[in-house]
């Protein structure tokens, strides 16, 4: 660590001063000359049958330049998993928010107006909003060839389960329920869009996947991903949902009928009702241990919602069934999951991606059996914890592994044991371990892996081009730290490009907490590429060998003869003299040590490392509301060599105060199909005030596969929360609650309940 002088380095975001000052131009502010404003029609039903749609009045009110419907688009299917999408809907309406038709006009308030001059014939049908419900005999079918509303099907298995429960001093048995929770980034979805002279599409949009998203962009639209060309300015926030969605094709639509640029983003309610929000799911649980704490077997079912077209459900259950083997030395497990059709908004990526669901129930499941065997929690975990240089029972190669040193640095920092013992009435505390991914390589099944561009210009200045995406979790400011460190010159020397799929790289895009590793990987190797280049030039300039130079704080030296000097900015000069004006352009890309699992028994190993963590809550309960206050919190991470340390406690902070919000509030209400709380009026998220003090324990094995030893941080900041805080009610009050969230009137009834 020492050897480095930027990476491990606390620093600002690189783009922080600009957006303190107001000065950043977020996606929804771009204007184009002679743009118009869309707007989208949504259906108010969540079944029923499109009988006529008239858009003759909206047509003829002065200052509408288009107006469009499904006939307005090539009319295929399509999606970035099952082709179960169109961009209007087409004959049926699925869900309260699908979108019918679209208006663009000269300015917002005409287009709104055009909106309730669309008059739509609607017949009604029968719907249905729970998983479970839908799957039962005679449930209304949202799809006519999808018997039992059953989208898709996962299995997984190794071991031998049965055998494995029926040897065990103990088994445990439950039903848990986790409920349906929006991003609530702080720009919602939209976009810009624009077409040449040739009908070549421009699309602005704030996307965490843009390379992905052309490719399933270009099926909707029956164009070639060529003809499409997407741009990711500065935008606020995703965590997992800014995926692909039909605000983005509909300005597409828009403007290639209007023959001028079109910009159309949701409303915040828009955005509540027709976004992608995570996938509420029934998890029944069945595991086993030893009279001394050790897991034995471990089967799963669960049930999740698609909503009423698959975005990236059935991905997000299959992760749910299985993530969580490599957290422990499972070593029978047997999962199954279904991903299921129902009349209610779409559901997709959100932090966590079904690993966080199923955390919530495995953790909540050895705090029960730690309980039964009359055991310390962390105790249990310490048993069963997976270590370094093991391999899963799925085939995940864990090269590096803290998880142990995790649960002791954060048990020693809350005074663990000591807490445990006072048994404080309505004061509580619990842990919760997780482990996770960076990267997935069934996610992206062509290749896995990133790229990069380093570009030096004569004056020195270090440009860096990626195919990730930056949505304010810090990863240009990574980037920048991994190139300055190779190359030698201060951070401020190096500059981010942003995402442009006609200059940048191919990437995968920002999921799987892969940033900082694939891209990272990418841009280093970019780096290398150049760092030889201007070696090259430095060595003819000191009279060496390319081999024996080196650059540190900006100056070039020979190995052992630090004191004859070149500054960086020279070297580059004179590289860019030697080659006519040509600047150094180093490029490079990672092949990581990943594989396609295997398609029966889906074991292989599916990311190069892999982060952990270990987390502890403390709460109070006011016995005579149920109202829960998190007084203090303990996040120990294993991610790595740190690559910028303020940056990784931002994301612990953030990510621990999004789990509090899930775990205690957060809740997306549907009544007759009806989202009835698609605003931050009624749909409770925490702030400033709700936030305890969060003490991060950063834990940094060097990891072979991460670079500079890298892992992620993004989504284990989120994942053992909601465990962590139920697992402290329940040492506080005795009450086991099983079903997000665990609000203050939940727990109010069941005070009552034990006072009886």
């Amino acid at each position: 660590m020492s050897e480095l002088n930027v990476v491990g380095k606390s620093y600002p975001q690189i783009d922080a001063l600009e957006k303190t000052m107001g000065k950043t131009r977020f996606v929804s502010d771009l204007v184009l000359p002679n743009m118009l404003y869309g707007r989208i029609l949504r259906s108010p039903f969540p079944h029923a049958r499109i009988k006529q749609i008239d858009t003759s009045r909206a047509e003829t009110l002065p200052g509408v330049k288009a107006v469009v419907t499904y006939a307005d688009t090539p009319g295929v299917r399509f999606g970035p998993r099952t082709e179960d999408w169109t961009i209007f809907a087409r004959e049926r309406v699925r869900f309260c928010g699908d979108e019918v038709a679209a208006v663009a006009a000269t300015d917002e308030d005409t287009a709104e107006e055009a909106l309730d001059l669309i008059r739509v014939a609607y017949e009604e049908l029968p719907f249905v909003t729970d998983p479970l419900d839908a799957m039962k005999p005679g449930a209304p079918l949202i799809y006519e060839d999808k018997p039992g509303n059953i989208a898709a099907e996962f299995k997984i298995e190794a071991g031998d389960v049965d055998e494995a429960l029926k040897k065990s001093d103990i088994v445990y048995e439950d039903r848990y329920c986790t409920n349906q929770v929006y991003q609530a980034y702080l720009e919602p979805m939209g976009a810009v869009a624009d077409i040449d002279q040739s009908g070549r599409i421009t699309l602005w949009a704030g996307t965490q996947i843009p390379n992905m998203m052309r490719m399933t962009y270009a099926r909707a639209l029956s164009v070639s991903p060529d003809s499409i060309r997407v741009i990711v300015p500065d935008y606020g926030g995703g965590f997992g949902g800014k995926f692909e969605n039909n605000v983005h094709l509909i300005a597409v639509v828009l403007a290639q009928k209007a023959g001028r640029p079109v910009r159309v983003f949701n409303t915040r309610h828009d955005d509540f009702i027709a976004g992608n929000p995570r996938v509420p799911m029934y998890i029944d649980i069945k595991i086993g241990a030893t009279k001394d704490g050790l897991i034995t077997g471990k089967e799963v079912q669960v049930v999740g919602a698609a909503g009423a077209r698959v975005v990236y459900a059935q991905a997000i259950v299959s992760t749910a069934c299985y993530r969580v083997d490599s957290l422990y030395r499972f070593q029978h497990v047997r999962a199954t999951g279904y991903t299921v059709y129902t009349n209610t908004v779409p559901t997709g990526c959100f932090r966590g991606f079904g690993n966080a669901q199923m955390t919530f129930v495995l953790e909540s499941s050895l705090d029960i059996i730690a309980h039964e065997l009359n055991m310390d929690p962390a105790e249990v975990r310490l048993k069963n914890a997976i270590g370094p240089n093991e391999v899963s029972v799925h085939g995940w190669e864990i090269k590096s592994c803290a998880l142990k040193e995790c649960v002791s640095k954060a048990t020693e920092t809350a005074n663990w044991s000591e807490k445990r013992k006072r048994k404080e009435k309505f004061k509580g505390i619990g842990i919760a371990c997780c482990n996770h991914v960076s990267g997935n390589r069934p996610f992206a099944r062509e290749f896995d892996g990133g790229a990069g561009i380093v570009r030096v210009g004569r004056d020195g200045r270090v440009l860096v081009f990626h195919g990730e995406s930056d949505m304010g979790q810090g990863q240009k400011t990574a980037y920048a730290q991994i190139v300055a460190e190779r190359l030698g010159v201060p951070l401020e020397r190096v500059h981010v490009a942003p995402v442009d799929t006609d200059i940048s790289p191919f990437g995968c895009g920002s999921f799987a907490s892969r940033g900082t590793v694939m891209g990272g990987h990418g841009v280093l190797a970019a780096a290398n590429d150049a760092f030889r280049q201007l070696t090259e030039i430095a060595a003819t300039m000191l009279e060496a060998n390319p081999q024996d130079i080196e650059c540190r704080e900006g100056k070039f030296f020979v190995k052992g003869s630090p004191e004859t000097t070149l500054p960086f900015r020279d070297v580059a000069d004179q590289a860019t003299r030697f080659r006519h004006g040509a600047p150094i352009v180093g490029t490079g890309f990672y092949d990581p040590p990943t594989v396609l699992p295997d398609p029966k028994t889906k074991y292989g190993n599916i990311s190069p490392v892999y982060p952990f963590a270990c987390h502890i809550a403390e709460v109070e309960v006011d016995p005579d509301t149920g109202q829960v206050d998190v007084v203090n919190y303990f996040a120990a991470h294993d991610s790595g060599r740190v690559i910028n340390p303020m940056a990784i406690e931002g994301q612990i902070q953030g990510g621990v105060l999004q789990g509090l919000g899930w775990v205690l509030m957060e809740d997306m209400v549907t009544e007759q199909g009806k989202i009835i709380n698609p605003d931050f009026l009624d749909y409770l998220i925490p702030t400033a005030e709700d936030a305890p003090e969060v003490k991060s324990i950063l834990i940094e094995p060097v990891d072979p596969n991460g670079p500079y030893g890298a892992k992620g941080i993004g989504e284990p900041a989120l994942n053992p929360v909601m465990a962590a805080v139920s697992n402290a009610i329940y040492n506080a009050t005795g009450i086991r609650m099983k079903e997000l969230p665990i609000s203050a009137e939940k727990i109010f009834v069941e005070l009552k309940k034990q006072k009886k």
